[in-house]
């Protein structure tokens, strides 16, 4: 029996019970699963090309039903994915709809605060897949037990650029940070990397965000006359790091820079759970599958939620189960693993439930590098040298 994706707009009452009632009197066992999309309203980006995809998260869901079908049909399995768009102030009704049915794990696309909200309102209720927020409190001080982090956390994808960066023997770094809180803990996400790995950054400035830099022609002209005069008189450095987590002003550094040097973090060499120029360890047949089905590259969300979802598929292949709590309660044991593509199986840590994966270090055209880089060791795993180890956590479930 084929898994199905049901497409649901905010504010549109679920059927899954129902579904549920047909798998079963087809003689599958049906796992249910939701992805809560909750979409923030925007400006355009920079570029045309990062144009935000209708279908962004949803694409991912679809392509792990598939694959979890592949397997479920031969165990009597049926994988069902519920996809709901939310805004801000409707994500919490839509959370309670998916509650009331029954939906026992619930995929996030959200923001930090949105998704530590969500957590809460699910309690014990549901299983939260956090595949979006990258927030170093959400697996600190404000972790969650009834969450599992298949997203990067902001300190992972900062020590994975610094470990790249040390290799290359660039310890110094100047760095940009932009204005909103969310470029505040990435900034602080760089720094205390900088600390760990053992480089040095010369100094921090603050790109205030005042809507200027956006596509348009006005401001294109303003930007391009500002960066320049904005980066002179830094010390010396031997590259410059931009904290853009809102796609302000990153993007506009590379080349535009008043000293000649390399750009990294949000522009330039990215540090991504998942970049469509992977072709190692199978991603080339993983990336045409995606583009066949979607028309369009894999993005980091669409590949956060695949995992997701491939994580409830392996658990129920491997249980030979349904049941949500032995799913559960097998996903955060010390035997689980998955499959992601990216050389290695990953796995889930337990002080704060963030699943361990390598970190791809991109370019818009090819990946250039993969961390942990081989020279960094670690007692138990390398993908631990990665973000906050159990030494360091705050995390009390």
């Amino acid at each position: 029996m084929k898994g199905r994706i049901i497409i649901l707009s905010a504010g549109l009452a679920l059927a899954g019970p129902a579904l549920a009632q047909d798998s079963a009197a087809g003689g599958a066992q049906t796992v249910r699963a939701a992805v809560l999309r909750v979409d923030v309203p925007r400006l355009p980006p920079i570029s045309r090309l990062d144009t935000r995809a209708e279908d962004l998260g949803f694409a991912g869901a679809r392509l792990a039903i598939e694959d979890n079908d592949t397997t479920g049909r031969f165990m009597g399995q049926d994988f069902e994915a519920l996809e709901v768009a939310a805004t801000p102030e409707t994500a919490p009704a839509e959370m309670d709809k998916l509650l009331a049915q029954g939906v026992p794990f619930i995929v996030t696309l959200a923001g930090d605060a949105d998704t530590l909200a969500l957590a809460d309102q699910a309690g014990d209720r549901a299983l939260v897949l956090n595949a979006g927020a990258r927030g170093d409190a959400l697996r600190g001080k404000d972790c969650r037990i009834n969450v599992i982090h298949t997203a990067p956390s902001h300190a992972m994808l900062a020590d994975a650029l610094a470990q790249f960066l040390m290799w290359k023997k660039w310890p110094d770094w100047f760095l940009i940070a932009g204005s909103h809180p969310e470029d505040v803990a990435l900034a602080d996400a760089y720094r205390r990397a900088a600390t760990k790995f053992g480089a040095k950054i010369v100094e921090t400035r603050t790109y205030e965000d005042t809507g200027g830099s956006r596509r348009s022609d006005s401001g294109h002209v303003q930007v391009q006359k500002q960066m320049p005069v904005f980066t002179q008189r830094a010390p010396d450095h031997d590259v410059l790091i931009a904290a853009d987590e809102n796609d302000v002003f990153a993007n506009w550094l590379p080349y535009e820079t008043w000293d000649p040097r390399p750009v990294a973090g949000s522009a330039g060499l990215v540090p991504r759970s998942w970049a469509p120029s992977l072709e190692a360890w199978g991603a080339t047949q993983f990336q045409n599958r995606f583009e066949e089905l979607a028309g369009r590259p894999m993005r980091e969300e669409d590949y956060q939620v695949w995992l997701a979802l491939r994580m409830i598929g392996e658990a129920a292949t491997r249980m030979q189960s349904t049941e949500p709590a032995k799913l559960k309660e097998f996903m955060l044991s010390e035997t689980f693993e998955v499959a992601g593509f990216k050389g290695q199986k990953l796995t889930i840590r337990d002080w704060d439930h963030q699943l361990r994966q390598p970190i791809l270090l991109a370019t818009p055209t090819v990946t250039a590098s993969v961390s942990p880089q081989d020279q960094y060791l670690h007692q138990s795993s390398a993908l631990d040298t990665l973000g906050i180890d159990r030494p360091e956590t705050e995390c009390k479930f």
